[in-house]
């Protein structure tokens, strides 16, 4: 069903074909928890430090800025040679400059990318662990949440 938000409690009804009477049979339950699984978010594999890492520098900008930088390098090489001078670190300041924001964007990624997985898994903590449902014409107060299918009439509360 799409969108049920938008719906009417009969269209709602009426889609799920659930009665708000008795709510779901032991059957129907059967029949969809089979379809759907269970009802909790998939557990996602958390990304590897350098699989983070390398996910900041594929980004067409960065990839921009790590060409200049290299053509940066390749210029300074060749006339520092073309003048017969010694090399020193000056002659590197504006590519070393460009690859230390390039360093410095990747670390504040990287850290910004492990908050945003750390949110997820608390996220995933908060999720209650049961649910007040009406099943068969009765409510049952503790039905462990993961056990919820589309269609069940639940009791909110606050």
């Amino acid at each position: 069903m799409e969108a049920p938000w938008t719906k009417t409690v009969d269209q709602v009804q009426t889609n799920l074909e659930v009665s708000l009477e008795t709510g779901l049979t032991k059957d129907e339950v059967k029949k969809r928890q089979e379809a759907y699984g269970f009802n909790e978010l998939e557990k996602e594999e958390g990304t590897s430090f350098w699989e983070l890492v390398l996910e900041q520098f594929d980004d067409p900008l960065v990839k921009i800025l790590l060409v200049a930088a290299v053509v940066s390098a390749l210029i300074v090489i060749n006339e520092t040679l073309e003048l017969g001078e010694s090399f020193s670190l000056a002659h590197f300041v504006e590519p070393g400059v460009i690859l230390l924001i390039l360093i410095l964007n990747a670390i504040v990624g990287v850290w910004q990318e492990s908050n945003a997985e750390k949110s997820l898994e608390a996220l995933k903590e908060m999720q209650p662990d049961t649910a007040r449902t009406l099943r068969n014409g009765m409510w049952e107060n503790d039905l462990p949440a993961r056990e919820l299918v589309p269609g069940d009439i639940v009791e909110l509360s606050v």
